[in-house]
């Protein structure tokens, strides 16, 4: 998978769920490695192939294959550290992104400032970028532990509605609404035809280059 045609980069404070996120929705897997149930993706798209490999210092990077009706179209998703040190290097992979997935952790008030940050930065950078919020861990709400703010909900709600994210509340550990996140991202992503296009254009190319590849070996 030399070519990316959709970069998805993954933003927010260290130990939101970033990392746990990419790993439910690449591996089907939750820290113990352990498949978990009840994870459906919209029918007409299909998963061909994964992989996953260790990028930089700080930085993650998986990609995976997913067929939508007739296109075959190669996911790029970069999961950024989110500690200050590396926000120097995190800021060098907005370039080209289509798509960011920024995190809050739904029982922590603060890491939901920090997200806003993070979301006025890309935008400086890579206007755009389509931003999705993602507050992560719902299972800890739904296992009783309150959030820190009782007004957070809200308070996420207005200020997605006021910049014009898409929120979606998720739970790495039981995997709901992580593929309806993931799905999203993909039909925003059809459904511009100068993706498309772009796409076909990578494809021709690849193609052109595994050619040559396999005539120079022979």
């Amino acid at each position: 998978m030399n070519r990316v045609d959709l970069k998805i980069v993954l933003l927010g404070n260290a130990t939101v769920g970033k990392t746990s996120l990419m790993e439910r929705y690449v591996h089907d897997t939750f820290n113990d490695s352990r498949p978990y149930q009840n994870m459906e993706g919209r029918d007409h798209i299909q998963i061909n192939a994964v992989k996953i490999m260790l990028q930089t210092i700080g930085t993650v990077f998986a990609a995976k294959r997913v067929q939508v009706n007739d296109v075959s179209l190669v996911m790029g998703i970069w999961d950024t550290a989110g500690s200050e040190k590396y926000d120097a290097m995190t800021r060098t992979y907005y370039r080209g992104a289509k798509a960011a997935i920024v995190c809050y952790d739904i029982t922590k008030s603060n890491t939901f400032q920090k997200a806003k940050y993070w979301v006025r930065e890309l935008r400086s950078i890579e206007e755009n970028c389509k931003v999705y919020l993602c507050a992560t861990k719902k299972d800890l709400c739904d296992a009783g532990l309150a959030s820190d703010n009782p007004d957070l909900h809200n308070a996420v709600e207005r200020y997605a509605n006021g910049t014009q994210t898409k929120l979606f509340v998720t739970s790495s550990k039981t995997g709901e609404n992580v593929v309806e996140l993931f799905d999203e991202i993909i039909q925003d992503f059809v459904s511009n035809p100068e993706n498309l296009q772009q796409a076909e254009e990578k494809l021709v190319l690849s193609r052109k280059s595994e050619r040559r590849y396999c005539c120079a070996l022979s």
